[in-house]
């Protein structure tokens, strides 16, 4: 909490509550010890997609009838099968649930989760307390996964089985856009330190009175929820603090005020939440069960499914009195009625309405002639008693049409928020607007080889050094992320607001350097000469070095604008630690190097990319600040294997630097006792983890100075290219 302004900060990213953890925290190895382990058979690179990396999704998904499977998801909905019955009749808001919580795990904090990778069939995800019994969504869908095949993904079907849900009740949508491709093994995401799951304890990870913020890039309330605990906060029932921690949650995953208003509103119109009995009455966890249950979870008792007699939330009870038709009833009824505090069949508190008429009661989930009391969530009376809330309900409830409109754009952002620019879209239903949270990057034109030859002669002799036009080069095409495909060189956001600003990218510097280059970059966009700039720096330092190369450059970027640039949204993206650039902006609660393994893994880099970009960038000189941490060379501006060479020498010894919290050490001369070097844990790191060693081991060798540049060039490369969509996309958007 800020002493000055009473308000709560999460502070920097990875920052926990007390003590030196990884960033992986609880692995499913800890959830689940004795669940079969696959890791031996994908080490040494070795890939578990059976498509084979030549597979082609995007090729195989434009092939599809799309129409057909439209059409065979609607059939889905109303036929309901006897071992699991839908309530009402229909599947629409037990799908809408599934694509929810498929997208609904993602954050800005690190663009990681959503549904862009299907995560939600492996474990963590299939075992979160909250995606209780999706397990039986997902495997109602598995004959039309197989009838498709390869051309729709699960990730895809997940997403628009729930766009076709909306549609066969009568609810508005926004469009679909494929291209989701499937990965076959969990991902390594920082869900949270907790080792219980939110039905084991109270622990909320916001707690105002004990200065408790929520902690980067974390998104949800409590370990196995996708946004809020529906209860309250760590189960309390105050709707009061239930907005504060939706408020916090969904801004945290990209959504505004209205945003949250509609997509919990617009989602509520639908279905019914089941706490029928108490949880722990049921089975365990799809990943904790037996095998003849065969990937199955919770409840399995087929007779207590076919009597109805479900739990998930613990909360019993539709929102509407039409929970299968599109209706602006949510919010007539919130309004209309007072509401008491009840307890579930399960335990678990909500909301019901005083003396509710028959007329605005519920059917009951499996038999229709019967009528129950609607009822609300904690987190739904929030909507009536927070005060910015209820401004934005009481509209929709006055103007219907807003809700409609709102909810559909909402869902849409929801879904499609991890998938990055527009150009990655796919199919007939991609919307023809495009919306400022895709980051939009106006086309650009390629230039002719000639210019780009001309402008890299005019750049190496402005008077620049090698290492200024480096840093700007890496400080626009870093920021890309393939978590969320957000970031990147394509648009020459570097040169706006907020990243211009940030304290990673030295601001005075890269003005000065953006400054040149834009006199002189003639017909190039901006976009594009910041990296052929780099590209041509690297290759002056290569040729300084002894080695002659030609840095692969591909043009046609564009430029975006101010109005192109939800700068709000950029500013989770700041780096709190670049270990490539040598920068760290606060200590954190885990070891600096792995920021940088997590930095690389956003980058999408392996480990000799890694090392190779790391020892590059040190003997060029790129560190932010233009500190001399880790530039063990006396030639800096050479593309060198100085780095390696001299971090390996056993004439050097290293202490650490007093005061510096273990992150910074010196070099001393074993011999005379002189200061060497200055370094940092992500230099040294290069040293002491042995697999690391064993890359810096190779590029040390006499006769691997050719293979180490060649090697840098390449992730040079793929780094500045990562985000060229455009290029890789351009033949499925002819």
């Amino acid at each position: 909490m800020d002493a000055k302004t009473g308000e709560m900060s999460g502070g920097c990213p990875f920052n926990g509550d007390g003590g030196m953890r990884s960033l992986l925290g609880r692995t499913n190895r800890d959830w689940w010890p004795e669940a079969t382990q696959l890791d031996i058979l994908t080490q040494e690179g070795k890939s578990a997609n059976p498509a084979g990396e030549d597979f082609d999704y995007a090729e195989a998904f434009n092939a599809i009838d799309y129409t057909a499977l439209k059409q065979d998801l609607t059939d889905l909905m109303t036929d309901s099968q006897d071992w699991w019955p839908a309530d009402y009749g229909h599947y629409g808001p037990f799908f809408i649930r599934m694509a929810w919580h498929a997208a609904g795990t993602y954050r800005t904090g690190d663009g990681r989760g959503g549904a862009g990778s299907g995560q939600q069939r492996f474990a963590p995800l299939n075992s979160w307390p909250d995606n209780g019994n999706l397990d039986k969504a997902r495997r109602l869908l598995w004959p039309i996964k197989q009838k498709y095949g390869k051309h729709i993904s699960w990730a895809d079907l997940f997403i628009l089985t729930g766009n076709v849900a909306i549609e066969s009740m009568g609810g508005p949508v926004f469009g679909f856009g494929g291209g989701r491709a499937d990965v076959f093994e969990p991902e390594s995401v920082y869900w949270g330190t907790e080792e219980q799951w939110v039905d084991q304890g109270v622990a909320t990870r916001i707690i105002p009175d004990e200065g408790k913020a929520l902690e980067n890039p974390l998104a949800a309330i409590q370990m196995g929820l996708i946004y809020v605990n529906p209860e309250g906060p760590g189960g309390n029932p105050d709707p009061l603090q239930s907005g504060r921690d939706m408020r916090e949650t969904f801004a945290r995953m990209a959504m505004n005020d209205e945003e949250t208003v509609a997509l919990t509103a617009g989602g509520h119109a639908f279905g019914k939440a089941h706490g029928a009995h108490p949880a722990d009455t049921f089975g365990g966890a799809p990943e904790s069960e037996v095998l003849e249950l065969q990937g199955f979870g919770w409840l399995n008792d087929e007779e207590e499914i076919t009597k109805g007699n479900i739990t998930t939330s613990g909360i019993e009870g539709a929102w509407s009195n039409n929970p299968t038709s599109w209706s602006h009833d949510y919010f007539r009824l919130l309004f209309k009625y007072e509401y008491e505090l009840v307890e579930s069949p399960a335990g678990a508190k909500q909301w019901q309405p005083i003396n509710q008429s028959e007329e605005d009661m519920a059917p009951d989930a499996r038999d229709p002639s019967k009528k129950v009391p609607t009822m609300m969530t904690t987190a739904d009376m929030a909507l009536k008693m927070d005060p910015e809330y209820r401004k934005i309900s009481e509209r929709f409830l006055e103007n219907p049409e807003q809700l409609d409109d709102a909810f559909a754009r909402a869902w849409f952002k929801l879904c499609h928020r991890d998938m990055g620019p527009k150009v990655r879209y796919m199919g007939p239903e991609v919307p023809e607007e495009t919306l400022i949270w895709m980051d939009p990057v106006p086309a650009g034109n390629t230039p002719s080889d000639s210019a780009v030859a001309d402008f890299k002669s005019a750049i190496l002799s402005s008077g620049l050094s090698v290492s200024e036009l480096v840093k700007a080069a890496w400080a626009s095409a870093s920021s890309y992320r393939n978590s969320d495909h957000r970031g990147g060189a394509n648009g020459a956001r570097v040169r706006l607001a907020p990243q211009n600003g940030w304290a990673a990218n030295d601001p005075d510097e890269l003005s000065k350097v953006l400054a040149k280059i834009d006199e002189l970059r003639g017909d190039l966009s901006m976009a594009d000469a910041i990296v052929a700039a780099g590209s041509a720096a690297v290759e002056k330092a290569a040729s300084d070095a002894g080695h002659s190369v030609s840095v692969p450059f591909t043009g046609g970027r564009g430029d975006a604008t101010d109005e192109h640039t939800d700068a709000e949204s950029f500013e989770a993206m700041e780096p709190f630690a670049d270990g490539f650039r040598n920068y760290l902006k606060t200590k954190a609660n885990v070891r600096t190097e792995e920021m940088l393994i997590d930095k690389a893994h956003l980058l999408g880099l392996s480990i000799p990319e890694l090392t190779v970009l790391v020892g590059g960038m040190r003997a060029l000189g790129a560190n932010a600040g233009n500190t001399s941490h880790g530039v063990f060379t006396d030639r800096a501006g050479q593309l060198t294997t100085d780095f390696f060479v001299n971090l390996l020498d056993m004439g050097t010894k290293w202490t650490p630097v007093d005061g510096s919290g273990d992150e910074e050490y010196v070099g001393h001369d074993r011999k005379t006792g002189a200061e060497k070097y200055r370094a940092t844990r992500t230099d040294l790191v290069f040293g002491s983890n042995s697999q690391l060693r064993a890359q810096a081991e190779f590029y040390a060798e006499t006769g691997n100075e050719a293979k180490f540049v060649n090697d840098f060039v390449a992730a040079w490369t793929k780094v500045m290219n990562a985000d060229r969509f455009d290029v890789s996309h351009a033949k499925y958007h002819a």
